[in-house]
């Protein structure tokens, strides 16, 4: 237990300067800060044509039910590719850097090393989510937003939590492709290629079944027709290919030749 807390300081002390930390965290804040432009828009009756009728199609009001939902759709589609760049990172900078060989030399089980990454990948995007929620309920006060309750609040936290949950469940396998590919240019490009694939197969029909699909589908960004499509096999998807890019990467990182 000691040697893995260790594994996260030392993770934590080569990350805590670096900017990217503070790009993800200005790259994900434009989903509040345009929603409660959006929402003043709304309320000034200043929206034009095409913005309007988009609002429309989209059931998007001045009120707080659309922008929580507006940030838990955020999380669902956005939050494939900024929670993906995040494992790119983390899991390919090494071989990139090319530091991979002195962390291959550290007295110290591989796994751990790994599940440190892991650790550390699910704090970073949990606290992604949270500064979004905090500047998502600042602004919605600061423009008054009409339509505040604690019922709406609540099932908004869950769908907004829960698609953070299956969102960063998804973005597992994404640290195979890092160690596999030795750098975070391969996994960024499959992020990228993964994102496109959840739209279309959404579009198709097909997105209750298509793992990466499935987030975005549960925060509504689709519709709540398309909601109530989702099931027990979807989740069991999404978890069955959390765990196998979870297990598949440790296994990639113990067993396999670390040539550098």
């Amino acid at each position: 237990m000691k040697e893995q807390v260790n594994a996260f300081l030392a993770e934590i002390s080569k990350n805590k300067h670096s900017k990217i930390i503070w790009i993800t965290f200005a790259a994900f804040s434009l989903a509040p800060v345009f929603g409660g432009i959006f929402v003043l828009l709304i309320k000034s009756n200043s929206l034009s044509g095409a913005f309007n009728t988009k609002a429309e199609l989209n059931s998007f009001q001045a009120n707080w039910s659309s922008l929580l939902g507006l940030l838990s759709q955020a999380v669902g589609v956005g939050g494939v590719l900024i929670f993906g760049f995040v494992a790119s990172w983390l899991f390919g900078r090494e071989y990139s850097e090319g530091t991979v060989k002195d962390l291959l030399s550290l007295p110290i089980s591989r796994v751990k090393i790994l599940n440190a990454k892991f650790i550390y990948y699910v704090v970073w995007c949990f606290l992604l989510v949270l500064s979004n929620l905090i500047l998502g309920l600042l602004i919605g006060f600061l423009v008054q937003i009409p339509g505040w309750s604690i019922a709406i609040f609540t099932e908004s936290f869950k769908i907004y939590f829960v698609t953070t949950l299956l969102t960063i469940i998804l973005d597992l396998p994404i640290a195979f492709f890092a160690i596999s590919g030795k750098g975070y240019l391969v996994p960024l490009g499959i992020v990228v290629v993964l994102l496109v694939l959840a739209q279309i197969m959404g579009a198709l029909g097909l997105g209750t079944y298509f793992p990466w699909s499935i987030p975005g589908i549960y925060s509504g960004s689709g519709g709540e027709n398309f909601k109530l499509q989702l099931n027990y096999l979807s989740f069991l998807i999404v978890f069955i290919t959390g765990i196998a890019g979870y297990i598949g990467t440790l296994m990639w990182w113990k067993y396999s030749d670390q040539i550098v």
